[in-house]
């Protein structure tokens, strides 16, 4: 194992306590809804982000092919989405695949883009020669562009030339919790105007497994055909829905930890001659940064016990969760120091 994994928050593992409440789940057939605990986090998971109704998956990658199923209709749509976004970079294509959607990659500073950006690349409605606009994708926090949070501001702007032109939203809300706690500003806030939102359980919240949709209730009574058509419909899921719950209640505030964790490994990161990263970028829990070599330093490092992820030649990401201390921080800024020292 080991001894400071920052490869992603998808490497927690479930607290004691969590694998407890786990345990002694009561369960059902989740296919029928009879299924309490899915249930009770459902119901949660809707009121918390401000809609009628929402669904259990497993995964937060389901939760991006349903959603884009729900919107993306026959006959050439186009769905408007940052170029780094997960549906582009690591869905394996799933949004062409399963819902043949067009897809438009956008650019934009720190992995979002901007009213304007949007409002540039619609299409003319009347233009039968061109896709037709219709889904507008956006992912809080940003995750391969370094865990930044969404400027308010900036995303209702986003929301409106979407709206205006008639087009659908949908949240990626993978590391959403992480925006609310970095921002203060409520998931109801973030969420507003958007068809559909979801949040993860198996990063910072720490769940083994897990992500729930949100939407109408008319849109989710068809997203659960599609979770029967793409194999996600599940049986006594209870006992991995209690450990969702038991992370909205435990883990959402203590999010705040991971990301100070974050600041303190980007300003020892910082202080590494050949290291180029900013500790004022940081704002979550994810911290990229760059070397002459991203693969090389990553190898090396794993033969040391820090792991990291190279997202290209140059890149670097690294990702604390619930499981790195202030302790393994510190760790791993020495072993980053020694290893470039030596090379």
């Amino acid at each position: 194992m080991p001894r400071v994994n920052l490869y992603s928050d998808t490497q927690t593992r479930p607290t004691p306590e969590m694998r407890r409440v786990m345990a002694e789940a009561e369960v059902g057939d989740e296919q029928h809804f009879g299924d309490p605990t899915v249930n009770a986090l459902c119901e949660r998971v809707a009121e918390l982000l401000g809609f009628e109704a929402a669904v259990f998956l497993p995964s937060g990658t389901m939760c991006n092919a349903i959603g884009f199923r729900l919107h993306i209709r026959a006959g050439g749509d186009e769905a408007y989405l940052h170029r780094i976004s997960h549906p582009i970079k690591a869905e394996a294509g799933g949004p062409a695949a399963i819902s043949s959607a067009v897809l438009c990659p956008l650019d934009g500073e720190r992995g979002m883009f901007d009213a304007a950006t949007l409002a540039a690349a619609m299409r003319a409605p009347d233009d039968r020669y061109q896709p037709r606009s219709r889904l507008v994708s956006v992912e809080q926090t940003t995750n391969l562009a370094g865990g930044h949070v969404w400027p308010l501001a900036q995303l209702r702007e986003v929301v409106e030339v979407a709206k205006a032109n008639g087009l659908r939203l949908h949240m990626d809300g993978a590391r959403l919790m992480n925006a609310v706690v970095a921002s203060g500003v409520p998931t109801t806030e973030w969420t507003q105007g958007f068809d559909t939102a979801w949040i993860d359980f198996s990063k910072g919240l720490g769940a083994p497994m897990g992500a729930v949709l949100a939407a109408s209730q008319e849109l989710i009574d068809e997203a659960w055909r599609y979770k029967q058509m793409i194999g996600g419909a599940l049986r006594q899921a209870g006992i991995v829905a209690a450990g969702a719950l038991y992370a909205l209640d435990h883990h959402v505030e203590r999010l705040a930890m991971d990301h100070e964790h974050a600041r303190t490994l980007a300003r020892g990161l910082a202080g590494i001659p050949g290291i180029d990263v900013d500790p004022n970028e940081v704002e979550t829990n994810i911290v990229v940064f760059r070397v002459s070599d991203a693969r090389a330093l990553c190898t090396q490092l794993a033969t040391h016990g820090v792991i990291m992820g190279a997202l290209d030649e140059r890149t670097v990401r690294a990702v604390t969760h619930l499981d790195v201390t202030a302790g393994d921080i510190a760790t791993a800024v020495d072993v980053v120091g020694s290893t470039l020292a030596a090379a």
